[in-house]
């Protein structure tokens, strides 16, 4: 087992809580960091259908089973367990009673507010960070294989290649939920949509036009990505909200969770392939905004994490707050460096301020420096700790 980040954050909330919850997209290796910090627990999986059914027809005699507690797969399955959960852990008061599981998180999040509001911990899991890879000894040999296998753990537990695990992945997984939640009968057309909003990747997104190249309707188009948000498939990024003087654009911007699963949907079928292939800067900037994502989460923190665009084109990456101040970060997938590249951040830093901090470069390089007022790091360091490096002057 690659050691999880967010294991001592699961083990934290247990000390707090007298309900953790675990979510993530399928296969983002939920069930083994809940049995690996909670090894004591019984498991039981609502997958299973003589499980599911004793759940659903005796919720209070079914949680009985458990005087110690227990770890719950998709719970979310049985809406009935919450509501009887939520009388179980406040006449116990026990902390870290119940561990829940699930990886439709619109499913998951929207019980546990109505029923069991105050009383979880959450933890969103998603695949391992280059962090963990690098601590595990499985770091990616260069960027381009970074952008090619993405991270799933899968792909690093098993002898499996990409392309024999991704399609899989899509047939049992992701069209499953998407079965669960709305009755789509055209799987074809939703293939098609799924492989639209990968070559859309790091763009504005603009749901008509998406629309209209997959043939469905404005409706059905904004049903879809919502499914694929609860199942962990794709993120929107928000617009920071301040203006500084200027017109923003007020629309998200579409990401993919898994950078390998957006190469593999595009048609990419190996590492080198990347180096030339035209949504290759794209491929990179979800990489980067994806590990950002992830080293937030693995410590049980929301994202909060922003670009910056106004109406002329001026454009900042990625954006964050730390303390009063905003940390402004440029993604550039180069691997040399090129002296126009700070100058955005400068333009956003005359609009901003006071406010600005030294805007981040991230590059698909293997040096790391300052020059020009910037701080320029390698993809690498996404290896270490994304949201607060230190890069060596040299």
């Amino acid at each position: 087992m690659v050691p999880r980040t967010a294991l001592a954050t699961a083990l934290r909330l247990a000390r707090g809580f007298p309900i953790v919850a675990l979510t993530g997209p399928r296969q983002a290796g939920k069930t083994t960091l809940a049995r690996a910090a909670f090894p004591g627990k019984p498991y039981v999986s609502l997958e299973n259908a003589d499980v599911l059914a004793q759940a659903m027809t005796d919720a209070r005699r079914f949680l009985a089973e458990f005087p110690d507690g227990a770890v719950i797969d998709e719970a979310q399955r049985c809406p009935a367990l919450f509501s009887w959960l939520q009388g179980w852990v406040d006449e116990r008061r026990r902390m870290g009673d119940f561990v829940l599981t699930g990886s439709q998180q619109f499913g998951l999040m929207s019980k546990m507010s109505q029923s069991l509001a105050g009383r979880v911990g959450l933890v969103q899991l998603l695949p391992f960070s280059q962090s963990e890879l690098a601590n595990a000894g499985m770091a990616p040999a260069n960027v381009d294989s970074a952008l090619w296998q993405g991270a799933y753990p899968a792909l690093y537990d098993r002898d499996l290649a990409p392309g024999d695990w991704f399609p899989n992945y899509i047939a049992t997984y992701v069209e499953r939920d998407v079965r669960q939640l709305l009755a789509v009968r055209q799987l074809g057309l939703f293939q098609r949509f799924l492989k639209m909003c990968a070559a859309r990747s790091g763009q504005l997104l603009n749901l008509s036009s998406l629309a209209a190249d997959c043939g469905i309707s404005h409706v059905t188009a904004r049903e879809w990505l919502t499914v694929l948000e609860a199942s962990y498939i794709v993120r929107l990024l928000p617009p920071y909200h301040r203006n500084f003087g200027k017109r923003l654009v007020k629309t998200p911007k579409l990401y993919f969770v898994d950078v390998g699963l957006a190469a593999w949907l595009l048609g990419i079928r190996d590492a080198r392939t990347i180096a030339t292939h035209a949504l290759r800067g794209a491929l990179f900037e979800t990489l980067v905004i994806g590990e950002f994502i992830k080293q937030r989460h693995n410590v049980g923190q929301p994202a909060e994490l922003y670009f910056w665009r106004d109406n002329i084109g001026h454009e900042i990456d990625l954006l964050f707050e730390t303390g009063d101040r905003l940390q402004p970060v440029e993604i550039k997938s180069g691997m040399t460096f090129a002296a126009d590249w700070p100058d955005a951040a400068k333009r956003w830093k005359a609009f901003a301020g006071d406010a600005a901090l030294d805007p981040w470069i991230i590059y698909g390089g293997d040096r790391s420096f300052e020059c020009a007022g910037a701080c320029v790091f390698s993809w690498r360091s996404l290896m270490e700790n994304p949201l607060a490096p230190v890069p060596p002057i040299t």
